[in-house]
């Protein structure tokens, strides 16, 4: 059995020809289709992929999986809707691209909430994923077939997006990594836009060296993506020394202190115990590390942003899904009723709520109260980050308030401070800063995760803090076990 090792691992195998890229795909495939029949993680597994050609490139010759909303030429590419479920493009995305430019092997096109708009892989429009640590859970979302089959070990990464959490939450949630680099740094290009000012490109591995290595052979400018940036100058691979004394980070006082949490439930306190106990571990390495109080206003206020200028940006972006233009068109020989009715029948209930909610936001009597002032909030959420970027090297939080919720818990509230706690990490993408998720331990024999995020082109030093606390734990490269 092969899918369980690193990149660099599988890479030296193929060099030394004791393992084919052929044999590789093979158990990939195998793995697929068992993951599949357990936890319904795929849209699409495809069965006859090419090999790769085995070169210099780590990459090369591996498989790997791609998130459903990536345009994948002559590939069914959903998005996990049933407005797109015929679409197969003529065109694939840039950073699919530059991986299978460098020999990598894609096997299958993994499920996600419909068009990235949702948290808990309940919204696919093939049906919920389940979490391979317990069916009884969720993998959280978007990215739930992605964080899925990496951590059942169907492969070594796939790639995810993130809009507001959707590669990071899902990654705590499986006990694997998430990582998003700072916005620009991988083309946008070929994928799906959700909320363009937002949407993050990404990537799901077992470690932090592998998501270093697959972000490497990604990124880059694109004349197709006027918001990608030159980054040859970066290299995240050799960037992981490990060396991180003398750092500075800081966590956010109001989020991970128990005494903000009077109706905190056990999973809680002992997450957020676990939380610190692992900072006490990482000052071990030479990192200082503080708390640091920021407006509770002005945190109060994540959620509240984010669904405004998320919806708000979503209703523009997929005013083009009509069936007229691709997707199953309606029968109407009337064309607004045509695209009524595939609109109607073709968005989940989810969905349609957001596209009401962005309309009515967009709507000219509304921007003001509505769109501009949210945007005005998100500039002073980022303003207070950058400020204290000038002093820390990096914010340090536990990811959510728990392990993964079951299905039947969706609904439920611990207390109305955690709302802070489970969405904090929009304050990613509301910058565009570089952030990583890696596992912090079990809690009721179920994974959770640690997130640093840094500032804007400070990704090597984001992943190499990552890295250093990875080696200090025993969760690197670890393969779900269902535990319930």
């Amino acid at each position: 059995m092969y899918m369980d090792k690193s990149l660099k691992e599988l890479h030296e195998l193929l060099q030394k020809k004791e393992v084919t890229s052929k044999e590789l795909i093979q158990e990939s495939l195998e793995k697929s289709k068992d993951v599949q029949e357990k936890y319904n993680a795929f849209v699409t597994i495809i069965d006859n992929p090419s090999e790769g050609t085995i070169n210099e490139e780590i990459v090369s010759g591996i498989p790997f999986g791609v998130k459903d909303n990536y345009s994948t030429k002559d590939v069914l590419s959903t998005g996990s809707s049933n407005t797109l479920n015929n679409y197969v493009p003529i065109y694939t995305a840039t950073v699919v691209q530059n991986l299978l430019d460098k020999g990598a092997v894609m096997v299958n096109k993994p499920a996600l909430d419909e068009f990235g708009m949702g948290g808990t892989g309940t919204t696919c429009h093939t049906g919920k994923v389940l979490n391979p640590w317990s069916k009884e859970r969720m993998c959280a979302g978007s990215s739930a077939g992605s964080a899925c089959a990496v951590a059942a070990g169907v492969y070594p990464y796939a790639l995810g997006s993130d809009t507001g959490d959707s590669i990071r939450k899902p990654a705590a949630f499986c006990g694997i990594v998430g990582y998003k680099p700072t916005y620009g740094m991988l083309s946008r290009y070929g994928l799906f836009p959700f909320a363009s000012s937002l949407d993050h490109c990404g990537v799901l591995t077992r470690s932090v060296e592998d998501a270093a290595i697959v972000v490497d052979a990604m990124k880059g400018k694109d004349s197709h993506d006027m918001t990608s940036w030159d980054s040859k100058n970066i290299n995240l691979t050799k960037a992981l020394t490990g060396d991180v004394k003398g750092k500075k980070l800081f966590y956010i006082k109001e989020i991970c202190e128990i005494e903000n949490y009077p109706m905190a439930n056990l999973e809680l306190k002992e997450h957020l115990a676990n939380f610190h106990k692992t900072l006490e571990l990482f000052k071990t390495k030479g990192v200082e590390i503080e708390g640091v109080s920021i407006n509770k206003d002005l945190l109060n206020a994540l959620p509240s942003v984010y669904v405004i200028l998320s919806c708000a940006e979503a209703t523009s972006n997929m005013s083009n899904l009509t069936g007229i233009i691709f997707g199953p068109r309606g029968k109407s020989c009337n064309v607004m009723e045509m695209i009524k009715e595939h609109r109607t029948l073709g968005f989940s209930p989810l969905i349609k709520r957001r596209f009401v909610i962005g309309s009515y936001i967009l709507q000219k009597e509304n921007q003001e109260r509505y769109f501009k002032n949210a945007q005005r909030v998100r500039r002073l959420i980022v303003d207070t980050m950058k400020d204290l970027f000038k002093t820390y090297d990096g914010l340090i939080m536990p990811v959510s308030s728990g392990p993964a919720k079951k299905f039947s818990q969706d609904d439920d509230v611990i207390d109305e401070n955690t709302s802070i706690l489970e969405e904090h990490l929009q304050i990613g993408n509301f910058g565009g800063f570089p952030s990583i998720t890696i596992p912090d331990g079990f809690i009721n024999k179920l994974p959770v995760g640690i997130n640093i995020t840094g500032n804007c082109y400070k990704d090597e030093d984001v992943l190499n803090l990552a890295y250093a606390l990875e080696s200090l734990m025993d969760f690197k490269g670890q393969i779900a076990k269902e535990v319930e």
